[in-house]
């Protein structure tokens, strides 16, 4: 599906439902907006890793701005306040008072700025494997160098300077680096095989650009929803370090680091991912009842 807004085409896609029969009760689930990665990325790897939270959540999966099916426009129009506002305008479009958000790597920095953008808007945050500012890249670049072979730093340096030329040198960007990304990536590597449509206009924009100047630290402290941070202890591109101070600056936040996980935590990690967002989503009280069903048999 895409929705027409702001001047371009948002492609989203929906799991699960929001009126969702319970036994023989009618309860509403949040509407959680699902945030990918990149810059550049698409949903896709959400649906291989986080389809199990429809059980506790309408899941509205999103490719930004450029990004996977969403329309290609100017590569200038690839930005982090797009980004941001294409979720407010996707919203209103829905006709949704509030929405849950889950945020990934660079999803949690579109999260963020949503956030503290429209607090009243936001019911529920989850921050996965992110970063509040710039700061990040210094420390992954050092991270880097300590753990990377010397194949993986030069593959590196397109990322820094926002240099590629083609979707193709991304893919391959990823598989030079998939062992740093995820603890379990196997010997022969399936990024290139996979689906995701890479926008390599929308990753240079975001690091050879955006990402080396934003910076959300001190405006965090204006997000009121309840929030959920995850973090791979063994991440080098956005280090548990960085979700330490989201969690510190946000008034209602929890923090949690899984051990034994990378930046490709939903797959490191899976059972404990999707069991602490599921947790994380349920009410402290029953789900709101819409309507009671009463079978009755017929004479």
């Amino acid at each position: 599906m895409k929705a027409t807004l702001r001047n371009t085409e948002i492609y989203f896609d929906i799991a699960g439902m929001q009126l969702a029969p319970v036994k023989n009760e009618f309860v509403e689930k949040p509407v959680l907006f699902m945030l990918h990665g990149g810059p550049g990325g698409d949903h896709l790897r959400f649906k291989q890793h986080s389809l199990e939270l429809q059980d506790s959540a309408q899941l509205v999966f999103i490719d930004h701005r450029g990004c996977g099916r969403s329309k290609k426009t100017k590569a200038k129009d690839y930005t982090l306040e797009n980004n941001i506002e294409d979720i407010e305008a996707l919203r209103q479009h829905l006709g949704l008072s509030k929405i849950s958000i889950l945020g990934t790597s660079y999803g949690g920095v579109v999260a963020q700025g949503y956030a503290v953008r429209y607090p009243k808007n936001v019911d529920k945050l989850v921050l996965v494997v992110t970063a509040p500012s710039f700061r990040f890249i210094e420390e992954a670049k050092k991270l880097l160098k300590q753990r990377g072979t010397p194949k993986q730093i030069s593959a590196a340096q397109k990322l820094w300077d926002g240099s590629f030329k083609n979707s193709k040198e991304v893919a391959d960007f990823f598989t030079s680096l998939e062992s740093l990304y995820s603890n379990k990536a196997k010997k022969k590597s399936n990024v290139l095989k996979s689906p995701t449509i890479w926008s390599h206009e929308a990753i240079n924009n975001g690091f050879g650009d955006f990402l080396r100047k934003y910076d959300f630290e001190p405006q965090l402290k204006k997000i009121s929803a309840d929030t959920l941070v995850l973090a791979g202890a063994d991440d080098w591109i956005c280090p548990p370090s960085q979700s330490k101070i989201i969690a510190a600056n946000i008034p209602n936040a929890k923090l949690k680091i899984f051990k034994n996980a990378s930046h490709a935590l939903a797959t490191d990690q899976h059972a404990d991912y999707i069991k602490t967002i599921k947790k994380f989503l349920k009410p402290e009280k029953t789900a709101k009842i819409l309507k009671k069903v009463k079978s009755s048999k017929k004479k």
